[in-house]
């Protein structure tokens, strides 16, 4: 049986809850200025930030291999 975009992203990041801290973490860097990583008209934050997840743009990574002020690598 095939899985659902949403099932295999909850896969690849191991639960639902991470998907939702790394896209949250991914927004506020979008409000508060950064830019998006790839070329897009979108003005949706969140839309930007799934479209980066989906692309394998941002990964979620642990706090102690963290180097700088957030937790995404890109």
């Amino acid at each position: 049986m095939e899985q659902s975009l949403p099932q295999e992203l909850v896969k690849q990041v191991g639960g639902s809850f991470r998907i939702t801290a790394l896209l949250q973490k991914r927004v506020r860097e979008l409000v508060r200025g950064q830019k998006p990583l790839f070329e897009t008209r979108e003005r949706n934050y969140i839309k930007i930030a799934s479209e980066e997840f989906k692309r394998g743009l941002i990964e979620l990574v642990a706090d102690e291999e963290q180097t700088g002020p957030t937790n995404i690598t890109v």
